[in-house]
C-alpha cells in the first residue's frame, strides 16, 4: 500500500510518460494562447471575428480554469492600451514604465489595472455578462487555476504540480511581459505607428500571431495580424479553420492598398484611403523619400536618430533631438524632406472632421512636393495621390 502511495505521488492516476506530459503541457499552453489571442483578443477587446457560442464558451471557461483572467477585465485593460498607448495613462507601456517593469512585472501591472474599476466600466462594455459570468467565473476567478492544480495533481502527481506551475507563468511571461513589453521594444516594424510597438518575428506561432505587434497597432480591429507575403499568423489560420467549419465568423481585416494610374489630384478616394491607411502612407515616405536620401548622404546616423527621422523624433529626449536638429541644419536637403514630413504627418493627423478643408491641405501638400525639385517626392506625391482603399480578402 505503501508502494501505490508513493507511486500514486510520483506519477498520479496516468502515470504517464515524460513524453506525454510533454505534449499534454505543449497542448495545454498553446490551448490557452489560443483562448487570449482569438477569444480574449480578436474577438472580445476588437471585436474582429464573431465564434460559434459554443466556441467562445470553450475559449472563455479555459481562460478562467487555466489564468484567472475575467473577460471585461482583460478586454478593457486592453482597449485602454489602445486608446492611451505610450502615455502616463497606458497599463503598460515600456516608454513610460521601463522595459524592465513591463518585462518581469506585467502582473502587477495588470493587477493594478484591475484595481481601476471606473476604467474597467468604461473600456469593458460588450462583453458576458450572463448567469455563470456573474456567479462563477468573475465571482470565483481563483477558482479555477485551483481546481486545476488539484486536476494535475489528481492525473500526473508531484510532476503535475510542476507543470501547472509552469502553466500559470505561461500567459503573465509571455504575454504581459514579452508582447506588452519586448513588443513595443525591440524587432521590425512594418507601419510607422504613432507607438513603438515591433513585429517580434514574422512568424507568428510559438504565441499565437501575437507576435506581430506592429501590424495589430497599425490595424487593430483586424481579425488578421499578417501583413506581408513573409508572414504568418498561426492565430489567422484557426480562425480560417473554424470559419470552414461554420464555427466563426470575420467581421474585419485590414484593408488592402491599391494605386491608381494617372490621378491629376488627391480626391476623396486617395483621402478614404489615407485615413485608413495613415500609417501605411507614412511609412512610404521614410522608405521611398527619406532613406534613399540617407543613404546618399553617406552619413552614418545613429540608430535612435534614423529612426527618428521615420517617426517624426517623437521618442527623443531633449539632449537627442538638439542633436538632431544640428544634424539636419547642415543638411538642408535632409532638413527639407523632415519638414515634409512633418506637414504630411500634420494632414493625416487631422481630427476636425472637416473632409474639405483636409482635401484642400492634400492638394497643397502635393503641389509644393511636386515643385520641390527634389525627384524623390515628386514621385512620392504621384503615387500618393493615386491612393485608393481596396477591403482585402478574408
Amino acid at each position: 500500500m505503501f508502494a501505490s502511495l508513493l507511486d500514486f505521488l510520483a506519477g498520479g492516476l496516468l502515470q504517464a510518460s515524460l513524453g506525454t506530459l510533454v505534449i499534454y503541457f505543449l497542448v495545454a499552453t498553446q490551448l490557452t494562447i489560443f483562448s487570449v489571442t482569438l477569444y480574449l483578443h480578436r474577438s472580445m477587446a476588437h471585436r474582429a471575428v464573431d465564434f460559434h457560442p459554443a466556441v467562445a464558451h470553450v475559449f472563455r471557461f479555459w481562460t478562467w480554469l487555466t489564468t484567472s483572467m475575467i473577460t471585461k477585465e482583460w478586454a478593457a485593460i486592453h482597449r485602454k492600451h489602445h486608446a492611451k498607448c505610450e502615455t502616463e495613462e497606458d497599463p503598460h507601456s515600456p516608454q513610460v514604465k521601463g522595459i524592465k517593469t513591463v518585462f518581469w512585472r506585467g502582473v502587477e501591472l495588470y493587477r493594478e489595472a484591475r484595481a481601476d474599476r471606473e476604467s474597467i466600466e468604461k473600456y469593458g462594455k460588450g462583453c458576458p455578462e450572463d448567469w455563470i459570468e456573474r456567479n462563477l467565473y468573475s465571482r470565483w476567478p481563483t477558482m479555477g487555476p485551483t481546481l486545476l492544480l488539484f486536476i494535475s495533481f489528481a492525473l500526473f502527481g508531484f510532476a503535475g504540480v510542476a507543470i501547472w506551475a509552469l502553466q500559470m507563468a505561461w500567459i503573465p511571461f509571455w504575454a504581459a511581459g514579452v508582447v506588452n513589453g519586448l513588443g513595443h521594444w525591440w524587432g521590425y516594424r512594418n507601419f510607422e505607428t504613432a507607438d513603438t510597438s515591433t513585429n517580434l518575428t514574422p512568424w507568428g506561432v510559438w504565441i499565437g500571431g501575437e507576435e506581430l505587434h506592429n501590424n495589430h497597432h497599425a490595424f487593430p480591429s483586424s481579425a488578421r495580424f499578417a501583413l506581408r507575403r513573409f508572414e504568418f499568423d498561426i492565430g489567422w489560420s484557426t480562425i480560417k479553420l473554424f470559419e470552414k467549419l461554420g464555427l466563426a465568423k470575420v467581421l474585419r481585416v485590414a484593408p488592402s492598398l491599391d494605386v491608381r494610374p494617372n490621378i491629376a489630384m488627391p480626391d476623396g478616394e486617395t483621402l478614404k484611403a489615407l485615413l485608413a491607411i495613415r500609417f501605411q502612407a507614412m511609412t512610404d515616405y521614410y522608405r521611398g523619400v527619406t532613406l534613399p536620401a540617407l543613404r546618399e548622404a553617406d552619413d552614418r546616423l545613429p540608430r535612435p536618430l534614423r529612426k527618428a527621422l521615420a517617426d517624426g523624433g517623437r521618442w527623443l529626449d531633449d539632449g537627442k533631438r538638439e542633436r538632431l536638429q544640428a544634424w539636419l541644419a547642415e543638411r538642408p536637403r535632409m532638413a527639407t524632406l523632415a519638414d515634409y514630413r512633418q506637414r504630411l504627418a500634420q494632414v493625416l493627423d487631422d481630427r476636425s472632421h472637416d473632409a474639405q478643408a483636409q482635401l484642400a491641405r492634400l492638394h497643397a501638400w502635393c503641389a509644393d512636393a511636386e515643385a520641390s525639385g527634389i525627384r524623390a517626392l515628386e514621385e512620392f506625391s504621384v503615387r500618393l495621390k493615386g491612393y485608393a482603399l481596396v477591403p482585402a480578402r478574408s
